[in-house]
């Protein structure tokens, strides 16, 4: 009897370690296993980060239509830049300037036109705008800013100066001779001293046709200065 109970506990501790080796490796499989199971987890998720960030490249990155678009966008703006300033350069466009008057009767009810200078010192014509018989000829039609300044003055106080003084600019055309008036200021002198004088300004936008002349008319031209080019003068430009 004791015989067979040592043959029993012999053959005990290599069935115990047998039933070890597996619960090991069970083990091993089962953390093989979450392992596998956390990186397929990971990649899952990552996914569709991935794909929102791809997309969000894509949408700040732009393709090919969209740079060509931005490119024509700035050729143009260059274009159009370069048009308008071209068009400005080649606008009709004078300024006159005052000289010495020809003092001679006025024509009917007609106040005397004054006579301009065109080519000397601040004077000049440009781009079709002619200056002939004391007018300015509209060579183009459009929308123009019309201006003149006349500055009037006295040498000394008599009782030959004037109450008032008048400045008319003035428009005639080949459909209709007689003079329209456009523009006109009057001032009152009243008590003036010794070597008085009074500056006229007017200036207007203004339709112009083409071939239409444009003169100034004054009150009387004998009190009109004409020393100084920049106290007197007479333009219109195409806007």
């Amino acid at each position: 009897m004791q015989h067979t109970a040592e043959i029993s506990l012999e053959e005990a501790v290599p069935m115990t370690n047998q039933d070890s080796g597996m619960g090991v490796r069970e083990d091993l499989k089962k953390i093989r296993c979450a392992v596998v199971f956390c990186l397929l987890s990971v990649l899952v998720l990552a996914l569709p980060t991935a794909y929102l960030l791809v997309g969000n490249l894509r949408a700040h990155k732009p393709g090919p239509a969209q740079v060509a678009d931005e490119s024509t966008s700035r050729f143009l703006k260059q274009q159009t830049s370069s048009i308008n300033l071209i068009s400005s350069a080649e606008k009709p466009r004078a300024h006159l300037t005052v000289k010495k008057q020809d003092v001679s009767p006025p024509l009917g009810d007609q106040f005397p036109v004054l006579q301009w200078e065109h080519e000397h010192g601040l004077a000049f014509t440009k781009n079709n705008m002619n200056y002939t018989n004391k007018s300015l000829v509209i060579p183009k039609a459009g929308d123009y800013y019309v201006y003149s300044q006349v500055t009037f003055r006295g040498p000394t106080p008599s009782d030959n100066n004037p109450a008032s003084v008048t400045q008319i600019i003035t428009k005639v055309t080949d459909s209709y001779p007689e003079p329209t008036q456009l523009l006109t200021a009057t001032k009152t002198l009243g008590a003036m001293g010794s070597n008085w004088f009074q500056p006229v300004y007017l200036g207007a936008v203004l339709f112009m046709e083409e071939g239409d002349r444009l003169m100034v008319n004054v009150s009387d031209i004998q009190w009109v200065d004409y020393t100084k080019e920049h106290k007197t003068f007479f333009g219109a430009f195409l806007l």
